[in-house]
This record gives C-alpha cells, sequence and structure tokens, in this order.
C-alpha cells in the first residue's frame, strides 16, 4: 500500500454560487431611487431590512453634499423631488386604475355548439390577468386530455381559448384553483347555440 501522508491531493473547483439579489419592485434597492416608487421601496426596505438603509440611503451624505449646495442648486433639487414625488403618485393612481380594471375584467366561458352533439368552450378575457394564453391552454389540454388551443377572437377581439368538450364547469372550477389571479365572481359561463337553417 503506498504511503500518501504529506501528499497534498489536488481538489475538485467548487461551481461559482449565484448571488442572491433582494427585489421589492422591479429593481434591487439600490437603484429604487430612479424608479417611480422610490418612497414605496424605501419604506419597505425599512420594515424588512432595515440594516441596509443606512447604507444604501447614506443621509449624512446626502445631508452634507445639500449643505454644501449653493441656494439656486438647492432650489431646484427640491423642485426635482417634489417633481418626482408628483410622478410618483401619478403611477401610484394608475397602477390603482389598472387593478381595478383588472379586477373588474369578465371571463367569459362561450359554450358553443358544433354539431347535435358536440360543443366546444370558447374562453374569453382571461389575458386581462396576465396570464399566457398558450401556457395556459397547453396545461388545460394535459388536465382534460382534450384540444385546447389559441385562436384569434372573432371580430377582431383579442386572443382566446378553445376548448373541445363540453367542459365548461370543470374548466371554470379549475381556473378559481390553478389561478388565484382571477376572481372566480369575474367568471361567468354562457350558451350559444347554432341558428337553425331555414326550413328546419
Amino acid at each position: 500500500m503506498a504511503d500518501t501522508e504529506g501528499v497534498v491531493v489536488p481538489q475538485e473547483p467548487q461551481e461559482p454560487q449565484a448571488k442572491r439579489v433582494l427585489y421589492f419592485c422591479t429593481l434591487p434597492p439600490e437603484y429604487c431611487e430612479f424608479g417611480t416608487t422610490s418612497k414605496k421601496c424605501r419604506e419597505w426596505l425599512e420594515m424588512n431590512h432595515s440594516e441596509l438603509v443606512p447604507v444604501i440611503y447614506n443621509l449624512e451624505a446626502i445631508e452634507s453634499a445639500m449643505q454644501n449646495l449653493s441656494t439656486a442648486a438647492q432650489e431646484k433639487a427640491q423642485k426635482a423631488e417634489a417633481a418626482m414625488a408628483r410622478k410618483a403618485l401619478k403611477d401610484e393612481a394608475k397602477q390603482e386604475r389598472e387593478l381595478a380594471k383588472k379586477l373588474s375584467s369578465p371571463v367569459i366561458l362561450k359554450r358553443v355548439e358544433r354539431t347535435k352533439r358536440k360543443h366546444v368552450i370558447v374562453i374569453t378575457g382571461l389575458e386581462a390577468f396576465g396570464l399566457d394564453l398558450k401556457k395556459v391552454a397547453k396545461e388545460m389540454g394535459k388536465k382534460f386530455a382534450c384540444g385546447a388551443s389559441v385562436t384569434k377572437g372573432v371580430g377582431g377581439g383579442g386572443d382566446e381559448i378553445v376548448v373541445q368538450g363540453d367542459l365548461g364547469v370543470e374548466i371554470r372550477e379549475w381556473i378559481e384553483e390553478r389561478f388565484e389571479e382571477v376572481p372566480s365572481g369575474n367568471m361567468e359561463i354562457v350558451e350559444e347555440r347554432r341558428k337553425k337553417k331555414e326550413g328546419q
């Protein structure tokens, strides 16, 4: 048996580890001051990671820099801060309007008769909740073992999902369970019958 004492065995190089980045909005905290939600970001940081506030928002450095500015430059900085605050309020109001619109957007599950015994369910309105319709259709196809595809809406409407089979109630229940962002009160099942030909 060979004596391995004193021999340095080369170690395998370790894989680089991914760096964890903290996010509240769409930016890391050190860049939030350049975004439109800087006030909210700072409040969140103070509540959740108070140790980072003095690092990111060095108040002493800001105050000393402001004291070194001329009166005109200080006024300009205050005007810029006020403009940012107004812009943040506008953006906040816009986000609230978008949320209200989203919460009131209807999701229609239309039961369409193709032949006397065959039906399809046409789903419209899901795109308002930020869902990828192609992924949703693929998931539905797997879940219900049926054909599900995304098509352009009739008359220039938005995209819609067409599901083969009479599965309106099942699809509604599945959407309620699977996608929390879609309020159940917004979903409605309607029926569209084929127009009878003259003479029938």
